[in-house]
């Protein structure tokens, strides 16, 4: 995942060389959880972008596919969890970001699920037609779920479903990877004369992959204020790449 202690490194050096002063952790923090999220939903409008250049056909293929390499970028974030119906409706999960789609719970029966997808729904009068309607009424074959504050599922049999959908984006711990609930965020130790170390005990790094480094630098940058050219970011993110692995 993208290193906190890169971005840091990159955006503070790149202000230092283009003399905007020192920017503190307190101020990058301020910025860092806006960028990722800002990032991640550009993520979005890019793929509707790559859908047009699969249909026109010119989208390259295998591994160089715009298409292909979003959809990985975005698989990180991919996440399926069980709700129960409560008062008549069930709840959006909490770091629900954008539904990719549903399913009834069901259960595996000799390797095979019971489960039924359930089609999605966003429009209220369209949904409204299908309830009145005895050909497209719902069924417990053909449910149907609208999408609204929370999600109502037809028929109001089904009591329990499953959601797969895009989180919100959050953070990996620096030390084992594993994903937290916490925000990006840089914390050091002061060593005393003006002089600090990263801490990856405390602090937190972003949950899209490591190379979205250059972008993180970009977006923080143009938030606090720096005019930062885009050749100078990649340029000097890959050499602190190449350093880190070392």
């Amino acid at each position: 995942m993208a290193s906190v202690n890169e971005v840091y490194s990159g955006l503070k050096n790149l202000a230092n060389k283009d003399e905007r002063g020192f920017i503190t952790p307190k101020v990058f923090n301020t910025f860092a959880a806006i960028a990722q999220n800002r990032i991640f939903n550009d993520l979005f409008n890019e793929m509707s972008k790559a859908q047009t250049l699969r249909m026109r056909n010119i989208d390259a293929s295998g591994d160089k596919s715009f298409s292909k390499r979003l959809q990985e970028d975005l698989a990180y974030f991919s996440k399926e969890t069980g709700v129960s119906q409560s008062s008549g409706v069930f709840d959006k999960p909490e770091d629900l970001a954008r539904i990719i789609s549903m399913k009834t719970q069901g259960a595996y029966v000799f390797g095979t699920s019971t489960s039924t997808p359930i089609d999605i729904i966003y429009d209220e009068s369209k949904i409204e037609r299908i309830l009145q309607s005895d050909l497209s009424a719902p069924s417990s074959s053909h449910p149907v779920a609208f999408i609204g504050e929370d999600i109502e599922v037809f028929p109001t049999t089904i009591k329990k479903i499953k959601v797969r959908y895009y989180k919100i984006p959050e953070g990996r711990n620096p030390v084992d990877g594993n994903r937290t609930a916490l925000s990006p965020r840089y914390n050091a130790i002061s060593l005393g004369a003006s002089n600090e170390v990263f801490d990856p005990t405390t602090s937190v790094d972003f949950e899209l992959p490591d190379h979205y480094v250059p972008m993180l630098v970009i977006e923080i940058g143009k938030m606090i204020g720096i005019n930062l050219k885009d050749q100078e970011v990649y340029a000097y993110t890959s050499g602190e790449a190449q350093q880190q692995k070392q």
